[in-house]
């Protein structure tokens, strides 16, 4: 039994169980930290085990990590650490009839990830991943406001649909291995074992568990809870919904596709999920247009990106690894751009885009990372998304879906122009002058003599930003190892050999 696969899963349980009953926010909001620097450290080993041909297992082949799997593991910790420590600062106030209730949820979520991307069995990632349904509809409606109480309560609906839709799929999925004569859930059975599933049923099983998991990946038609959930959520929850939750939801479509596609072909799945991320991406571009609240423009923001790496899971394996490089590097931006909204919001008072100008004159603390993170996020180069999303249009465009990919780069030039109008007015624009109650502007913090200052805070952490911004723009260039553990993380979803 390796401790690697454990830990992840059982330290963070420990923190949680240990922050419920301690009555001291000082102590109880360095659990979270705590747990994502557990699971990233897991990671990296088990990256490492991998990377040496080694195969970790635990409870007889329940828990299982191979190339992706270790990888993703890293993913969820890396994103983790940047949410829950960029927020350490803007701790939110306790609402939970139960002290310290706000950090043992987040340690919950991290570890009910951790076992969604370790399980050897689809029908385990599927229990994982409604388990997190029910730590961040806590922490989702954790203000108490009717706001994000509707919004909890429009995810828990709109995310239990789309898991008992995905059950239902993965029914259908064992249903077919047992009259094969072999009955499974294990992605390892069924990805590389040659049982005679019955393709009718894969194709049914297939469809609706994509369809489900699509769900929580925030694929439109299916996205209408995210924007709600990402705006009224804590700024540390929204980072980790956007750069994990909805990651790994992602995850457990690859696994199913590698299932289905040997059994039926890649045409079924790759025209629904061509369709889903062309929908996505159409319906960010819509609404991004005329956005007037910067969280919710963050939110769509991520349906934007989940669109593009849907269509590089639609494009297959010559894209695949792409596909993950983008996982890693939205992640990590998305978290420093939710860290940053709710230090606007904490400082500005408002999350209306009207009513934020001039950041960079007023606040330049915040506005420059805000720059730097909105540069990454819009694809420039040299930070990594840029050579993601050209890889993914190269290699579909290879792959024969050249109207595809072509409607694809017009909706994302869209929602580029949409972006940099909104980051522009909130940064560069002159400075909408608030009156005071004394009847002057409100123009910042000022000295005995009445000169007016740039505050030049950051108004909480820098490290975690500045680590999450510098590797989302160097990873691109590691070929080593980086682009060996790209290339053997695909490969474990037994396409790229």
């Amino acid at each position: 039994m390796d401790f690697t696969l454990l830990a992840p899963l059982a330290l963070p349980l420990l923190l949680a169980g240990l922050s419920v009953p301690h009555r001291l926010a000082s102590v109880t909001r360095f659990a979270p930290i705590a747990a994502s620097i557990i699971v990233l450290t897991s990671g990296v080993l088990l990256i490492i085990a991998t990377e040496h041909d080694q195969v970790p297992t635990a409870f007889g082949g329940v828990l299982r990590a191979d190339s992706l799997s270790a990888y993703m593991l890293a993913v969820v910790g890396a994103v983790g650490l940047v949410s829950v420590w960029g927020g350490l600062r803007a701790v939110p106030t306790e609402h939970n009839r139960f002290p310290g209730g706000y950090d043992s949820l987040l340690c919950v979520f991290l570890a009910a990830m951790s076992l969604a991307v370790l399980a050897d069995n689809i029908g385990v990632i599927w229990a994982s991943v409604e388990a997190t349904t029910i730590a961040t509809a806590f922490l989702v409606g954790h203000q108490r406001t009717r706001k994000s109480l509707e919004a909890a309560w429009k995810y828990v609906i709109l995310g239990s649909v789309g898991v008992v839709i995905a059950l239902l799929g993965i029914v259908l999925i064992y249903a077919a291995s047992l009259s094969a004569g072999e009955p499974t859930l294990s992605w390892l059975s069924l990805t590389h074992n040659t049982l005679p599933l019955d393709p009718a049923l894969v194709r049914a099983g297939g469809a609706l568990a994509v369809l489900g998991f699509a769900t929580k990946a925030g694929l439109a038609p299916m996205h209408s809870w995210l924007p709600d959930a990402h705006s009224q959520a804590p700024a540390p929850v929204s980072g980790l919904m956007s750069g994990v939750l909805l990651s790994v939801a992602l995850y457990a479509i690859l696994r199913i596709q590698a299932i289905v596609d040997p059994i039926i072909g890649p045409d079924f799945l790759r025209i629904m999920l061509a369709v889903g991320a062309l929908l996505s991406l159409a319906v960010a571009a819509a609404l991004l247009i005329r956005q007037r609240d910067y969280k919710r423009m963050l939110a769509y923001s991520s349906i934007e990106h989940m669109g593009i790496m849907t269509l590089g899971a639609a494009v297959g394996s010559a894209a695949i690894p792409a596909v993950l490089l983008y996982i890693l590097g939205h992640g990590l931006v998305k978290a420093v751009l939710f860290v940053l909204s709710g230090r606007i919001l904490t400082a500005e008072g408002t999350s209306a885009i009207a009513d934020v100008r001039g950041l960079l004159q007023r606040r330049p603390g915040l506005a420059v990372p805000w720059l730097v993170a909105m540069a990454a996020i819009l694809g420039f180069p040299p930070f990594s998304i840029f050579f993601s999303i050209v890889a993914i249009i190269l290699a579909g465009w290879a792959a024969g879906m050249g109207i595809t990919v072509g409607i694809a780069l017009f909706l994302v030039l869209v929602i580029f122009s949409a972006l940099v109008r909104t980051t522009v007015t909130m940064t560069l624009g002159s400075p909408k002058l608030a009156p005071t109650d004394s009847g002057s502007a409100d123009l910042g913090p000022a000295d005995l003599n009445g000169t007016v200052h740039p505050d030049r805070s950051a108004h909480g952490p820098r490290l975690p930003l500045l680590l999450a911004l510098a590797t989302a723009a160097v990873i691109a260039f590691l070929t080593e190892p980086i682009g060996t553990i790209l290339i053997h993380a695909a490969a474990a979803l037994g396409r790229t050999h």
